[in-house]
């Protein structure tokens, strides 16, 4: 029975107070918080009915620790679930060291003036989070996080050598939205506009971005133009698993997509410095995401699935040349119902609860910052198939 901290009433934030609130025998005590306290209300307020079960809602703004820090204090939680923008990752973490309180998050840190995706921010508190004897666990959605625990499974139970990783991500639903981005807008167009990076025979190769795309068949949704893109889980799996001689990251995207993107692009709407309007500095990308849809808002009609997964080619536990694809697939329909949100926020926000979960019943412990990867990936795996992400594995 523990307390936790939700900070974040976004598509993700919802999901994850739904998949607790259905598991009160490990979250007995839920706090949800935002900027925005009405967002989380309303929440509160489906959880209400829905589970028959209260939580309790604040106020923070997060850009600050100290702000974090009277939060924590006052609601004294076991566990801090950080499911608000990446820019407050360090700030809630320092709250976090502060009051001595556990940590996890989705995604890794990024400078909100620059669009880098690394690690090196968070792994730096290594020292000081074991010092205060306090656990992090970093990157524990979908992908990063599922992907990282499949790759961990594969290496456990089938590969004496995994030598080539591609993780593939496609999204074949439709919202019917003209454009629309499936979670923080801000976020995902930071994410896709940079350059492409892939690890292959011990370096780091950069491309221009969207430059190099290629079919992936997915199962249950059939063969998808696939781009290559940088995330976060390549960094932390080629340290985890040095064996790895590539590794690259895949993610669909329709013609009607990119068209739109290339227009914001060329008109300079995905810019990320300031730019004077009527005497006022504005951020153009901030501003095209107070036009665009809420990714919150996009389920009701939401239709078709995802298909997430990790290909595999490498040397199986005889030494045999060996490929697998594991992989889950999600439906938008079936999202909504359960908990009001797309797929893209369910598979998300499921894996959250899991791994808070996993922290709060000591089947993951340590103290110090971590990765998904680096604990035993059996019974993360296990509660993916309970608690309503099946996975399923393949040739290819």
């Amino acid at each position: 029975m523990s307390k936790v901290l939700i900070i974040g009433a976004g598509g993700v934030g919802q999901v994850v107070v739904h998949k607790c609130a259905q598991n009160p025998e490990v979250f007995s005590e839920i706090m949800l918080a935002s900027r925005t306290k009405s967002k989380c209300d309303k929440i509160a307020s489906q959880i209400e009915s829905k589970y028959a079960q209260k939580i309790q809602t604040a106020s923070v703004d997060a850009d600050y620790p100290e702000n974090v820090v009277k939060l924590l204090q006052s609601f004294k939680p076991e566990l801090v679930i950080n499911v608000a923008l990446p820019y407050q990752d360090l700030a809630i973490m320092d709250a976090c060291l502060e009051c001595k309180v556990n940590y996890m998050d989705t995604a890794n840190y990024e400078p909100k003036d620059v669009a880098k995706f690394e690690y090196k921010w968070q792994w730096a508190y290594q020292e000081r989070y074991k010092q205060a004897k306090i656990m992090a666990l970093l990157g524990c959605g979908f992908d990063p996080g599922v992907t990282n625990v499949f790759t961990a499974y594969m290496k456990k139970h089938y590969f004496n050598k995994m030598q080539m990783v591609d993780i593939a991500d496609c999204n074949a639903g439709s919202h019917g939205k003209a454009f629309a981005t499936n979670f923080n807008p801000e976020i995902n167009i930071r994410e896709i506009t940079q350059n492409g990076r892939y690890y292959e025979n011990g370096a780091w190769k950069e491309i221009p971005g969207m430059s190099v795309h290629k079919p992936i068949y997915y199962p249950e949704v059939g063969d998808k133009e696939s781009y290559l893109l940088f995330h976060e889980e390549l960094e932390s799996l080629v340290k985890h698993f040095p064996e790895i001689e590539r590794i690259r990251f895949w993610m669909t995207f329709s013609e009607q997509y990119l068209t739109h993107l290339r227009v914001l692009e060329n008109v300079g709407m995905t810019r990320i410095d300031p730019v004077k309007f009527q005497g006022m500095d504005i951020i153009p990308l901030e501003f095209l995401k107070a036009l665009l849809p809420e990714p919150a808002s996009l389920g009701e009609n939401y239709s078709g699935k995802t298909c997430i997964g990790v290909q595999i080619e490498g040397l199986d536990k005889n030494n045999q040349s060996a490929k697998k694809f594991i992989y889950n697939v999600c439906d938008h329909a079936e999202s909504f119902k359960e908990t009001g949100t797309q797929a893209v926020s369910y598979t998300t926000g499921v894996p959250v609860m899991i791994g808070a979960m996993m922290m709060l019943t000591g089947k993951w412990k340590g103290t110090g910052v971590f990765n998904v990867e680096q604990f035993d990936p059996d019974p993360f795996m296990e509660k993916l198939n309970i608690h309503g992400l099946p996975w399923k594995e393949t040739t290819f």
